[in-house]
């Protein structure tokens, strides 16, 4: 009997002793990740210095370096339509410290159009926060009878394959946009495919193609000035900014074709860490300032959870794709 109580104390000890390793360990590596960051994160952007993306990432960068008390270091990673930057962060350490500023691009258009991607989206990212969103506008040539978008409409039905828009190339936003428009209208347009936006635009003005969906900002100037005629925007909603301007959805009913930006991590990194940035990244989402320096550029702040960015991913993916599938989409580069 001695000796059976003896065997029994020391394995509750033996016990003892393992939970409290256990617990010491899970709470040591829980009170280093809640730390974070103890040293400088990078942020990867898809594109060149200067741009839309990459002055959003340092707008939020710079208020996450106050924040958070370390570095937030924005590391341009331009090419492949923001791919390379993708690759980048799925290939890096999932412990915090690369980010990646992911859009709609490289996330739900890309991977419909080229084989062999080294990412994928649906496994490979940690969806943060969606940070921004923003519709782009129809104008046409004002020289045109069009003065809405049922009468752009009935035009192509009555006479199809007469009508021609632009955009940045195949498969870019506008691109999908006029896609949208054709497969819900059940009209033929025709896509001719530019080396940028602005000289879409510019053919346009010329009369040289009818219509192109862009943003405001780069129309603004040119609907101010009469040369092009803006006949609705392409969000679910009418813009702030621009009140009396319908949607296409308001003669399309369903028709959304929208850009966003959002951060995202490397997937398995530390729901922790996950949940710390999505809170410090909302806190900058909230100010005034950012506010008004978004809204200027035409845009709207989004912000949410980690689950409301990871939804929005999921349904544009599965979205464009199929838009992609029926268009018959091809990428060319």
């Amino acid at each position: 009997m001695g000796i059976f109580i003896k065997k029994k104390v020391r394995s509750i000890l033996w016990l003892w002793g393992l939970g409290a390793n256990l617990v010491f360990g899970l709470a040591l590596a829980q009170s280093q990740t809640v730390e974070y960051p103890t040293k400088p994160v990078r942020v990867i952007v898809g594109s060149s210095p200067g741009g839309a993306p990459d002055l959003l990432a340092r707008a939020v960068s710079q208020k996450l370096t106050l924040q958070m008390g370390q570095p937030f270091v924005v590391d341009n990673r331009a090419g492949a339509s923001g791919a390379i930057g993708a690759e980048i962060m799925v290939k890096s350490l999932a412990d915090g410290y690369t980010l990646y500023l992911a859009s709609s691009m490289p996330i739900t258009i890309f991977p419909h159009l080229k084989n062999n991607l080294p990412y994928n989206v649906l496994t490979d990212f940690a969806p943060i926060i969606e940070l921004v969103s923003a519709d782009n506008i129809l104008v046409v040539n004002p020289a045109l009878p069009f003065m809405s978008v049922k009468d752009l409409i009935q035009w192509a039905q009555i006479k199809p394959g007469s009508l021609n828009f632009g955009s940045a190339g195949n498969g870019s936003p506008a691109h999908l946009a006029g896609e949208m428009l054709n497969m819900m209208a059940h009209v033929h347009m025709t896509h001719v495919p530019y080396k940028g936006a602005a000289p879409a635009l510019l053919d346009v003005l010329a009369g040289h193609i009818q219509f192109i969906i862009t943003s405001p900002i780069s129309a603004a100037t040119h609907i101010n000035s009469g040369k092009v005629r803006a006949l609705a925007t392409t969000g679910r909603n009418r813009i702030r900014s621009l009140p009396d301007l319908p949607t296409v959805a308001e003669t399309l009913p369903g028709f959304e074709s929208t850009q966003w930006w959002g951060f995202s991590a490397p997937a398995k990194t530390s729901t922790v860490v996950l949940e710390r940035l999505n809170r410090q990244m909302a806190k900058v989402l909230e100010t005034e300032e950012f506010k008004k320096n978004v809204n200027d550029q035409g845009a709207v702040v989004v912000g949410g959870t980690r689950k409301d960015f990871s939804n929005l991913i999921q349904t544009e993916y599965q979205r464009i794709g199929e838009l992609i599938r029926h268009a018959g989409i091809k990428f060319e580069g």
